[in-house]
């Protein structure tokens, strides 16, 4: 089937099958491996990108389900090489260490980050509660994400 996304501010076309789910077409058709799938479930959030701003589970999406809409992947975070904001905050304070689940944590801040909103660290705590770390004990991704609302 016909399919259409802007991903990264790129357009593109191409046929997909209807069972092809979004992080698949990421990965594999279109070489964007920042986005990790791990428990491929909904579970883990390491495979979350932004789906017209919104926050979503790559491996739950059906890549079909994007047409027409807008993608943003963690690579689009750093489009000429130079940090985020956010990325430079998880260096500053260590918020990573494997790294496998940073690329959903960084799509999962970008997404309240841009909603302008300030949350405090429990309610940050709270709605990145979807993406599970098993390395840092999330106190150094919470320090990076109240740095940025500064």
């Amino acid at each position: 089937m016909e399919l259409t996304l802007n991903v990264n501010g790129r357009e593109w076309r191409g046929d997909v099958p209807g069972r092809l789910i979004l992080a698949d077409l990421l990965r594999d058709r279109l070489h964007l491996t920042g986005t990790h799938l791990g428990c491929e479930q909904g579970v883990c959030g390491a495979c979350t990108v932004l789906v017209d701003g919104e926050a979503v589970r790559s491996c739950l999406m059906l890549a079909l389900q994007a047409d027409g809409c807008s993608i943003r992947t963690v690579e689009s975070l750093a489009p000429d090489g130079q940090l985020s904001r956010i990325q430079a905050a998880f260096l500053r304070h260590r918020a990573l260490q494997c790294g496998f689940c940073t690329p959903g944590f960084l799509m999962s801040i970008t997404e309240l980050l841009d909603s302008g909103q300030r949350y405090n660290r429990e309610e940050l705590a709270e709605m990145l509660s979807g993406n599970v770390c098993r390395c840092t004990g999330y106190e150094p991704i919470l320090d990076a994400v109240l740095e940025c609302q500064d």
